[in-house]
């Protein structure tokens, strides 16, 4: 799908795409509202926006489509196809994939929600260290960290969605 396909496909068509960005209803509706766009960097400013909009609520049910940094989703939905080429990084290494999951579990328990993490070009090495790393954060400096890592994700997606490369397509600061 490009840019012109994007302005013009009905809701319906789109609002799964936008739902495999970011699964919230106001932000999907934000990002259709907008239609039509002139251009990439015009959609991918008004997601961005928008993330940093999104109540706590709206992030933790954000939180709720995503898998934890480790496991393989199945399946072959467009949610479940991005998550495994994200972590491509963690997929041969046993070792890692058995201390994310120790890291999962104690992240779990500290914060009340799954670690995120935009796994897009990091090793599992890198994953890992920003874990152990997110774990001595107080509450309120992970909360802003989680929604970074949501926006991070968000845009890298929907780039996918209107310009077919997201890993050409920079992460606005």
């Amino acid at each position: 799908m490009d840019l012109q396909d994007f302005n013009h496909a009905p809701a319906d068509r789109l609002r799964p795409m936008l739902a495999a960005c970011c699964d919230v209803p106001r932000w999907v509706d934000g990002i259709l509202a907008g239609r039509p766009y002139g251009d990439a960097p015009a959609v991918i400013k008004v997601a961005d926006l928008a993330v940093r909009d999104l109540e706590d609520s709206e992030v933790d049910q954000a939180l709720a489509a995503h898998p934890r940094i480790g496991d393989r989703p199945d399946g072959d939905s467009t949610e479940a196809a991005w998550s495994r080429s994200e972590q491509a990084g963690v997929a041969d290494d046993a070792g890692i994939r058995a201390a994310l999951a120790v890291g999962n579990r104690e992240y779990e328990q500290r914060f009340g929600r799954v670690f995120l993490i935009c796994a897009t070009g990091l090793s599992a090495q890198e994953m890992l260290t920003s874990l152990r790393r997110r774990l001595t954060n107080d509450h309120a400096t992970e909360a802003a960290v989680v929604r970074d890592e949501l926006r991070k994700i968000a845009v890298l997606r929907l780039a996918k969605v209107v310009a077919g490369d997201a890993a050409d397509e920079e992460i606005p600061a």
